[in-house]
Parts: structure tokens; sequence; C-alpha cells
């Protein structure tokens, strides 16, 4: 984890030094998530906010660090009774990604995220960190406007209790419950 960070932080002062080939922009949109893993997740629509930096390090070849504000989670059934609930999960989340642009309008993405967990709700024995990889692609309409899509793939479980064992069965179990989510986002570049 040290290392992402460590990573993330030489890229943006690389970038930073290199100020005339960076552009600088806000980005915002809709995050359709669940938590992977759980059988009965079903998903949850919330947003994410923030800034990034696009900056050309090679032809068409970008890295792009971010701050974003991202509300996450899922919704779960009640079962014998019980009443439905909503698990929330809140965000700041710093993904640094390898930007590609194919054509001037068309790019494709990915890269590691790391997220800080600012709040939760619904929810026993969280992690506070939270590490996922994103996979997108965008389209410039304008040298300022863009619209992408993006999945976030989450690799390490949001709780940390994660085991159980089945009084039934009789068996251990090893479950990494993780955060995925899609996000549609809109982006103006300055």
């Amino acid at each position: 984890m040290k290392k992402i960070i460590l990573c993330a932080i030489a890229i943006m002062a690389f970038g930073f030094t290199n100020a005339q080939k960076a552009r600088f922009g806000v980005k915002g949109g809709l995050n359709i998530a669940t938590i992977g893993g759980a059988n009965d997740a079903n998903s949850l629509i919330g947003f994410q906010l923030g800034g990034f930096a696009e900056i050309n390090v090679w032809k068409k070849l970008y890295i792009q660090p971010e701050l974003l504000f991202s509300a996450q989670g899922a919704k779960f059934d009640g079962y014998y009774g019980e009443r439905d609930y909503t698990v929330n999960l809140n965000y700041i989340n710093v993904p640094v990604l390898a930007k590609y642009y194919i054509t001037k309008q068309f790019s494709v993405e990915a890269g590691p995220q790391l997220g800080l967990l600012v709040s939760s709700e619904n929810i026993e024995d969280e992690k506070s960190v939270d590490v996922g990889f994103n996979l997108g692609a965008g389209y410039n309409f304008t040298d300022n406007f863009s619209v992408g899509i993006r999945y976030t793939i989450g690799l390490t479980s949001i709780y940390d209790y994660n085991d159980y064992y089945d009084d039934y069965d009789g068996y251990y179990y090893d479950n990494r419950y993780s955060n995925n989510v899609l996000a549609l986002t809109a982006a103006y570049k300055f």
C-alpha cells in the first residue's frame, strides 16, 4: 500500500514539473455500486465528484491521477421478517491511471486505486482502506468536455472480519467482500 501511495506522489510530482504538458479538470458522475462476494447484494446508486490532472508522458500516453469523493455500498433484502437495509460506504478515492488515446476523441484507461473510508452506515468491522483496479474508456466531445465509463474491481475485502464457520455443514469459509463500482462520468478540462 505504501508503494502505491509513493508511486502516486512520484507521478504527480513528475507531472507538476512538466506543467506545460498537463491539463487539470473536474469530474462528476453516477456510481452503480455493489459488494462483490455477498450473494444477496443489490446495486446501489451513488455518485462521485472530484478533480484530476491529465499529464502527457509520451505521444498518446498520459498519466491521470485523480482525487474523488465516492458514495458506494449495496442494498440488501431483509429475510425472515427483517427489514431491507442499505450499506453506505463513502470514500476518498485516489486512482492513478495510464490513459492512452486511440484517436483524438477516444481513450482507454487502466490503473490502481486507493480508497480511504470517510464514513459508513449499517456495517460493522469495516476496513478504513480499500484497494481496487480500474478499467475504463472515454470520449472527448471537445478539447474541454468529455464523458467516460469505468469499472472498479475491488481487490481487498471491505470487512476486517470475513471468515466464518458454518455449524450446519462443519466447514470453515473464507469470504472476501469487495467494492465493485461501475461509474458513468462527465469531465471538464481547463
